[in-house]
């Protein structure tokens, strides 16, 4: 699965951070920062967690071919 931000929507309001903060940050310019756009199999159910989260809708997981 990847972490994927649609910049368009996504109005950084770090609630993801909040959630996954080894995954996700938040810069001094408003900007989201995604440090690891293939959580491991343990940061799964928190990016799941991240994405249902965001006010916006601006997160999403998708399917990767292995």
């Amino acid at each position: 699965m990847k972490i994927v931000v649609d910049r368009d929507e996504c109005e950084a309001n770090a609630v993801c951070v909040g959630v996954l903060p080894e995954v996700f940050e938040v810069d001094d310019d408003d900007n989201l920062i995604i440090h690891q756009e293939l959580p491991s199999d343990d940061q799964l159910d928190k990016a799941r967690e991240a994405v249902d989260s965001c006010p916006k809708r601006a997160l999403s997981l998708k399917e990767i071919d292995a």
